[in-house]
C-alpha cells in the first residue's frame, strides 16, 4: 500500500515575501517532528480565483490567505465559518470531501493574545477601537462574543465605522477622531486596529492619561514590537498587549486543520520570530 503523502499548505499573497507565517508554521513542524510542508505562494490579484478554483486539484491540504485576497477567498468559499461569515473575509482555507471551506482565525487570535497577556479583560466591558478596517472587523467580532456590551469605533472617516457599527449591530457605535479623548475616561480596553504607530507611520494621536488607571492597551501593529501607544500606555502603568501575540495565535487553529496537531504558542517561538523582525529591522 503506497505511503500517505506528507501535507503541504501555503500562504498566499501579493507580495509575500514579508510574510512570517512559514517561520510560525516551520517551527512547529520542526518541534513536534511532523512531515510536512507550508509555502510561500505569490498569485496576483488577476490569478486569484483560478488558483483558489483549482485547490482541491492542487495536492494542497489548506492554506493562510493574507493580503490582498482576503475577500477572494471569502466569496470563493463553498462555505464559510461563523467567524468569516461575520468578518465578511477569510484567512484560513481548508478542504472537506472536495469542498472548500473558508475560515477566519483573526478574532481567535486576538482573544487568545489578550488570555495570554492581559488575564481578565473580559471583564472591561466597555472598548475603545481605534479604526475600521479589515482588522476592526475580527476585533469587533472577537469583542462581541466575549460578551462586550459597549463598544465604540473612532475612525478618521466616520461613514466607513458607521458601516462597521451597522454590521454588528446593538452595542457597536461609530464615532470620528475628534470624540476619542471622551470616549476614553471609561474605557476599559482601547485597541487599536490602524496602522498608525507602525515603522514609518504616524503616531496614533490619542492621549493614555485620559484613560482609567485599570485600563488594558492593545495594539495589533507588530513592526515595532513596542509602539508609541505601548511605550505611554506602559509608562502609566497600564497593561499593554502587542501585535505579535496576535500573529502567533491566530496561526494555531489552521496548523492543526492541516496537520492533525494542535500547536501551543510558546516563548521560544515567541523569541524565534522576535529574532527576525529584528534582523530586519
Amino acid at each position: 500500500m503506497a505511503e500517505a503523502a506528507a501535507p503541504r499548505a501555503f500562504v498566499v499573497g501579493h507580495p509575500i515575501a514579508h510574510s512570517r507565517s512559514p517561520l510560525i508554521h516551520g517551527f512547529w513542524l520542526e518541534t513536534l517532528g511532523i512531515a510536512g510542508s507550508y509555502e510561500r505562494l505569490d498569485v496576483h490579484p488577476d490569478a486569484i480565483d483560478a488558483f483558489l478554483r483549482g485547490l482541491p486539484r492542487s495536492g494542497f491540504v489548506g492554506g493562510n490567505v493574507t493580503i490582498p485576497h482576503k475577500q477572494a477567498a471569502h466569496r470563493a468559499a463553498d462555505r464559510l465559518d461563523a467567524a468569516a461569515e461575520a468578518i465578511g473575509a477569510a484567512n484560513t482555507l481548508w478542504l472537506e470531501d472536495g469542498r472548500l471551506v473558508a475560515g477566519n482565525t483573526d478574532a481567535h487570535g486576538f482573544a487568545a493574545s489578550l488570555d495570554s497577556q492581559a488575564p481578565g479583560w473580559r471583564q472591561a466591558r466597555t472598548a475603545l477601537v481605534l479604526g475600521a478596517g479589515g482588522a476592526a472587523r475580527a476585533v469587533v467580532f472577537a469583542l462581541k462574543e466575549a460578551g462586550f456590551a459597549d463598544i465604540r469605533l473612532v475612525n478618521r472617516t466616520l461613514a466607513r465605522a458607521q458601516e462597521l457599527a451597522d454590521r454588528f449591530g446593538p452595542g457597536v457605535s461609530a464615532h470620528g477622531w475628534d470624540a476619542a479623548g471622551e470616549l476614553s475616561a471609561d474605557a476599559g480596553l482601547v485597541v487599536n486596529t490602524s496602522s498608525l504607530g507602525m515603522a514609518g507611520k504616524d503616531a496614533l494621536p490619542l492621549d493614555v492619561s485620559l484613560l482609567p488607571g485599570d485600563a488594558i492597551v492593545a495594539d495589533i501593529v507588530y513592526v515595532p514590537l513596542e509602539t508609541p501607544l505601548l511605550a505611554a500606555a506602559r509608562a502609566r502603568g497600564l497593561v499593554g498587549v502587542d501585535g505579535l501575540g496576535m500573529l502567533l495565535h491566530q496561526a494555531v487553529p489552521g496548523f492543526e486543520r492541516w496537520f492533525g496537531a494542535r500547536p501551543q504558542v510558546t516563548p521560544a517561538l515567541r523569541e524565534r520570530i522576535v529574532a527576525d523582525l529584528e534582523k530586519d529591522a
